[in-house]
């Protein structure tokens, strides 16, 4: 994620804001103003946004004082001119009471806001880095703008306040949420890492004018399709006014694949990951200590394999033991200066790359315009985002949440950088809920019974998919893996090699397995259900958008020297040449081991499941005849071209913003 978010609590760790947080992570000087730390340390000073500073006097774009910023975040949620409020209050003879209650904005709280941090793709912040003037000045704009509409996104769709006994109602803030945003050039390695710091006040002003506390959980909640709705804007800024493309990168095998702007050396990815080398190394450290450790009568503690939740938790504690000291911050010319010196001397990438890295990028993006058609087809997308979720949570059961979050990660797979039409991601979950999913809900309090918090499970089995595979068993060469009981000792290594190049034991990710449900069941639907769609969708041809150009069109296979093709008369049977194809692509399965004997498994297995899926779409659908063609709404059968503008979205709808 590209979006992280933290707490704030008035006391120590506001202090800790205000020390070194407000002046570009630095250490400010005591007693030094917060505008004079700014300046020395060559980053901007803060700015306010959000709707709701009209309320409070404030305007957006306005600088942050340190004063204010005291009052609403230090002194437990107090209005930013609660200084001016209380001294008018008893210049006009009202009680010391009086006065400070007048300058309170509802409740004191001990939560006074949260930090939500945007940071754009390395690829996007290397241009930043490497670029001229101009190049900048364009991606802090789209930066900007992108962290605006998600704000929007937060005020509209997510912040709730509580009110009433135990929170029972729950309301949005009309009037909209106040934030300062603080901007950052570095990492703690030094490398350059454009990141903005948005501290956002849990004060919001309800209808009748009280004010009352943000509903912080919500906000965690939403947090990945927040990150997702930032990277898909923040790319589509930068590819439209730059006349760059994405394309999707595989960072860790097994896992989903990442956008980045094409053309950009991975090389110089890697020269920033400085940090992640890091932690990884510590990790692998870390997981051979995990599957190894015994307590005080020699049994294991934990399992003899590192999950996927144990792995996030020791994460974690790599990055903090191996958490650098803050360095002191230094003006973004400089920075800039040293960051291309740096890359042309260590990144092992020519120097001519480097400084025309943006010529680099345009004519990659050249190549990939002329190959890919960047349509969304809403139906299709919706049998990838459902069946996706479905694996990726853990008993097939999900909120809306998690459809938006990879509604908008697949819009941003496919559109390779284009605008899309506002709403389309909003459109593609509710295909997918009305479509492929079903409403399980047993709302207990007055929150379940609300749209956000229903629950949902697909309505197609995927039990027949092969199940989550066995923790593989320990090899019988010790040198490469750590020893099969914990007891024992250490294994004996190779020379030279250290413990962080041990194979550990891993429960496999489960994304491998959702690439190929989506496949399998978008083929199965297309195979069984022509009539009701209208018209058949070729699934190769579809897949082929969010494929690199180097890897479009993949050659047919020869019937001759192939034994996979499908027999004549079973058309429920899975298409094996399109599956090759998803095999073949590395953009989403690129960790898959989809072999032959694996292929004709699934084929014999979804001939089963297609027949039911076809009972059951017609059971839902209400038709007393099977064979019925079921009409679906004219969205279902729409494609959608961002170049041009869909008739039903009013007026406001486009490609523009």
């Amino acid at each position: 994620m590209t979006v992280d978010i933290r707490v704030i609590r008035a006391g120590q760790m506001y202090r800790y804001y205000l020390r070194e947080t407000v002046v570009g992570d630095g250490r400010r000087p005591a007693r030094t103003p917060l505008r004079a730390a700014q300046e020395q340390a060559g980053v901007p000073v803060g700015r306010w946004m959000g709707r709701g500073l009209a309320v409070l006097g404030l305007a957006p774009g306005e600088e942050v004082t340190e004063a204010q910023l005291r009052n609403l975040f230090g002194e437990r949620g107090r209005h930013p001119y609660a200084d001016r409020i209380e001294a008018d209050r008893l210049a006009q003879g009202d009680s010391p009471k009086k006065a400070f209650k007048a300058g309170a904005l509802g409740r004191r709280v001990t939560v006074t806001g949260v930090d939500f941090v945007f940071r754009p793709q390395p690829t996007i912040y290397l241009l930043w880095a490497f670029g001229d003037e101009e190049t900048r000045q364009v991606i802090e704009a789209a930066h900007e703008y992108a962290i605006e509409r998600v704000l929007e996104w937060i005020e509209d769709e997510v912040a709730v306040i509580r009110y009433g006994k135990n929170g029972i109602y729950r309301v949005r803030p009309p009037g909209g949420l106040v934030a300062a945003r603080f901007r950052h050039y570095e990492a703690r390695s030094g490398r350059p890492l454009l990141h903005d710091h948005l501290l956002l006040s849990v004060k919001g002003q309800r209808l009748d004018g009280k004010w009352g506390s943000i509903h912080t959980t919500a906000l965690h909640e939403n947090t990945v399709a927040a990150s997702a709705l930032y990277n898909e804007l923040v790319a589509a800024e930068v590819c439209e006014a730059l006349g760059l493309a994405t394309e999707p990168r595989t960072v860790t095998p097994g896992r989903r694949p990442v956008m980045e702007i094409a053309g950009v050396p991975h090389e110089l990815i890697r020269w920033t990951s400085r940090r992640s080398d890091q932690i990884a190394a510590c990790l692998t450290e870390l997981e051979h200590e995990y599957v190894t450790a015994v307590d005080d009568d020699g049994e294991p503690r934990f399992l003899p394999v590192v999950s996927e939740r144990a792995r996030a938790k020791l994460n974690q504690i790599a990055a903090r033991k191996t958490r650098p000291p803050k360095r002191s911050a230094r003006p973004l010319v400089q920075l800039r200066a040293w960051w291309k010196a740096s890359a042309i001397r260590t990144s092992g990438v020519a120097a001519d790359v480097i400084t025309s890295l943006l010529e680099y990028a345009r004519a990659a993006a050249v190549v990939i315009r002329a190959r890919v058609a960047t349509v969304v087809d809403v139906a299709l997308a919706a049998v990838d985002v459902a069946a996706t979720v479905f694996v990726m949570n853990d008993g097939g059961r999900f909120h809306r949440r998690h459809l938006l979050a990879e509604a908008r990660r697949h819009l941003a797979l496919v559109l390779r950088g284009c605008r899309r039409v506002p709403g389309l991601d909003e459109q593609v979950v509710a295909t997918a809920i009305s479509t492929h999913c079903l409403d399980i809900s047993e709302p207990k309090t007055v929150r379940g019974l609300e749209a956000g918090y229903r629950l949902y499970t697909a309505r197609w089995s995927l039990s027949d998919l092969p199940a989550r595979r066995r923790p593989p068993t320990p090899a019988l060469d010790p040198d490469r893996h750590p020893p099969a009981d914990p007891r024992d000792p250490a294994a004996h290594r190779l020379p030279g090699q250290d413990a962080g190049e041990w194979e550990i034991p891993r429960i496999p990710l489960q994304y491998d397995r959702a690439v190929l449900a989506s496949a399998v069941v978008r083929e199965k639907l297309r195979t069984t259900a022509t009539a009701v769609r209208g018209r058949a969708h070729d699934v190769v041809v579809h897949q082929q958008a969010a494929m690199p150009e180097q890897l479009l069109a993949p050659e047919p296979a020869d019937p001759e020297h192939d034994d996979q093709e499908q027999k004549p008369g079973r058309h429920e049977a899975l298409d094996l040449t399109a599956l090759r194809a998803l095999r073949e692509s590395r953009t989403d399965v690129e960790a898959l081991d989809v072999t032959a004997e694996r292929l004709r498994h699934l084929q014999d297995a979804f001939t089963a499941a297609a027949d039911r899926a076809h009972a059951t779409l017609h059971r839902y659908a209400g038709q007393d005849d099977a064979g019925a063609a079921r009409p679906m709404r004219q969205d279902d059968q729409r494609t959608h071209d961002p170049q041009q503008q869909d008739p039903h979205q009013g007026p406001q709808a486009g490609p523009g913003r």
